[in-house]
């Protein structure tokens, strides 16, 4: 995320949390999870906000200390299928065509993956699984070229919304429990005291923070979210898949 888009979507958050902290907040930009831990590793950020798929991968190459959960409410993956379908249920998937979002998303990839896993298959070979983007696969599955549709619940709604449907035209066959939070990561270099200072300045001023985080371009999904303390064995759901899907190098020490 550049700059721009920064200072389009988050600068009031920045503004009220360096109130809060009582320390200059300056952003840095970078366009990818890599660069961010890059700049962890180099020292040259304190504090990152991360999704929950970039976050166990961040931590596992720079040892980046999990500080505080930013809830989203509904935030979970399901998966869709046509009115009229067959299918009933996820394990019935076996060798069908399932289009979902972008690679490593939680809710758009990582997600439904789980849920193909719970339902006991492989979803390197059981089934054919096209990575088409958001409106890529909402697109290819509203035409009816794949079995399936795999994405986060808000996605859905937006479907249904707009296509002015109801979940007769559009079954959910699958539906995770809620998905792990985003989460503010602090670097390992900061002293462990400070950190802890942080967290609970952050945590008692959270309604000014989160009604600051909302107020951005893009950032509405925060309505009605809550910041927690971040806890980082609630993101081995993750890291599980990631080994299933044959990604374990990237969340290896």
């Amino acid at each position: 995320m550049n700059e721009e888009k920064l200072l389009r979507d988050y600068e009031p958050f920045r503004a009220a949390l360096e109130e809060v902290l009582a320390t200059k907040i300056e952003f840095f930009p970078v366009e990818s999870f890599a660069m961010a831990a890059a700049a962890l590793q180099l020292n040259q950020v304190d504090l990152l906000l991360a999704g929950p798929s970039e976050y166990v991968v961040i931590n596992a190459r720079t040892n980046a200390i999990p500080v505080i959960g930013v809830t989203r409410p509904n935030y979970r993956a399901v998966i869709a299928v046509p009115a009229g379908s067959p299918i009933k249920s996820a394990a019935q998937l076996q060798g069908k065509i399932l289009a979902l979002s972008d690679i490593g998303s939680t809710s758009g990839h990582l997600g439904p993956t789980k849920l193909l896993m719970d339902a006991g298959l492989d979803p390197n070979s059981d089934l054919k699984i096209l990575m088409l983007g958001d409106e890529g696969s909402l697109t290819n599955f509203k035409q009816g070229k794949v079995d399936a549709w795999g994405g986060s619940a808000i996605d859905y709604q937006y479907l249904l919304q707009t296509e002015g449907l109801s979940e007769k035209d559009f079954p959910i066959i699958a539906k995770t429990t809620l998905l792990p939070s985003d989460v503010i990561i602090a670097s390992s270099n900061l002293d462990f005291q400070l950190i802890q200072e942080y967290q609970a300045r952050i945590l008692n001023s959270q309604e000014k923070l989160i009604a600051a985080l909302v107020e951005g371009e893009s950032t509405k999904k925060y309505h009605g979210s809550s910041l927690v303390a971040a806890n980082d064995a609630n993101y081995d759901i993750i890291r599980d898949v990631y080994q299933v899907m044959g990604e374990g190098d990237l969340i290896a020490p």
